[in-house]
């Protein structure tokens, strides 16, 4: 028997037929990329609910091809399937040579069946007779269908049978490029590159900027931000994982002088999503992304993200996917997609007062602002702008100046 990838997709079922045409046509043109990317030539057809992708009978290597489809949005989970016929005794032969070695005697055990275009049998037929066959495997097996030790999945499909015996995780999500393209903050943090995954898982592709406060930074801070950019790359192949590097130190070099001390942080975000609108209105970006957590900091409580948001015109939507995130579930994901690192290295700010505000005054804050020449600033940082992309895990392209870049280069 050959073994294939069976992926299978789920949300898009709610979709019109018209939108699950182009949905499942732009997740297989995501799979291609990615199997491109890591050198994997397969081949890739599409069934109603499922799509299987290489065969080993073809010298495809599906366990590698599994690896990187388990990475691609809007897969929901996979498995490296083996193909029979469609009918319930080589479903049941396949079902009993997978089962062998597996189940050991007293173990217990549940077959799952599903059948799609097959008219001969019911799923409880299939099941039952596959069943009977995976039951002579061993000596005093079980059948379990609410809590097994052993779990075989066979289904009958028009197009021929599969059987496997394990569920990939995949994403889940909509498919990348369905939802438009945001710009998103990313630090060498924690946080921000678990947004980007979050946004991105729902189908928006996602272009990176990231502050470079200069000697005002902690010296590993770039390095982090460019090893959260490669990690996130990995789950974005077939596509440009780009960053702009606005080197944002004249404008500590103003901050540091105002004489109010506890809005620092207040007028440094506002001034980071300033920079940000005037990049989204030059390359027509559909929004923006913030990695921000509900009262986690000083500048996250909920009186504060309202007087930063408001530096956000209306009609540029800003989105902030773990507002209401426990750090221990934002680790979690952290650590699943490859960004979350034990020890990140210097990555302080040296402009955070001893007692930033808590509960800013938007007014208060605005007449802090007007001692700085924003719109100026705002011109001479992003001046000195530089561009970095990743492809596949990899930097491809570095520290390339980014102010004359024309409208839609980065698509």
């Amino acid at each position: 028997m050959s073994k294939t990838v069976m992926a299978k997709y789920g949300e898009l079922f709610l979709k019109s037929e018209s939108v699950q045409r182009f949905y499942t046509k732009l997740l297989t043109k995501n799979i291609r990329g990615i199997l491109d990317a890591e050198g994997i030539d397969a081949g890739i057809v599409l069934h109603r609910g499922r799509i299987l992708i290489g065969d080993s009978a073809k010298g495809d290597d599906v366990n590698a091809i599994a690896a990187a489809v388990s990475r691609v949005y809007g897969i929901v989970g996979l498995s490296v399937a083996e193909m029979t016929g469609n009918d319930p005794e080589s479903l049941g032969n396949a079902a009993a040579e997978l089962s062998k070695g597996k189940l050991k005697s007293g173990m217990s055990f549940a077959v799952r069946a599903r059948r799609s275009n097959i008219k001969e049998f019911t799923s409880q037929e299939l099941g039952a007779a596959v069943g009977d066959r995976v039951y002579d495997t061993a000596e005093g097996l079980r059948v379990d269908l609410t809590n097994p030790d052993y779990e075989v999945f066979v289904e009958a499909r028009r197009e021929g049978g599969l059987v496997y015996d394990e569920v990939i995780e995949g994403p889940g999500g909509l498919p990348l490029g369905t939802q438009g393209r945001v710009v998103s903050l990313l630090s060498a943090g924690i946080d921000s590159p678990v947004a980007a995954w979050l946004i991105m898982k729902r189908g928006t592709v996602v272009t990176h900027i990231h502050f470079n406060g200069g000697e005002h930074m902690g010296a590993d801070t770039r390095k982090g931000a460019l090893a959260n950019l490669c990690a996130l790359s990995r789950w974005t192949s077939g596509h440009n994982h780009d960053m702009y590097e606005v080197n944002l130190a004249p404008f500590y070099d103003e901050l540091i002088k105002l004489r109010n001390v506890k809005n620092r942080c207040i007028i440094c975000k506002r001034f980071m999503l300033r920079c940000s609108c005037e990049i989204v209105r030059r390359y027509g970006y559909d929004g923006i992304l913030m990695g921000n957590n509900l009262g986690q900091v000083a500048s996250q409580t909920i009186v504060n993200m309202g007087v930063i948001g408001a530096a956000v015109p209306s009609g540029i939507p800003l989105l902030q996917p773990l507002l209401t995130y426990d750090k221990e579930e934002t680790v979690r994901i952290g650590r699943r997609i490859g960004t979350f690192r034990d020890n990140v290295g210097d990555v302080g700010c040296r402009v955070v007062p001893k007692h930033p505000a808590i509960s800013a005054d938007l007014s208060e804050v605005i007449a802090d602002e007007k001692e700085l020449d924003l719109d100026g600033l705002c011109e001479l940082c992003l001046k000195s702008t530089v561009k970095y992309r990743a492809v596949n895990g990899e930097l491809t392209l570095s520290n390339v100046k980014a102010h004359e870049f024309k409208d839609g280069d980065e698509d």
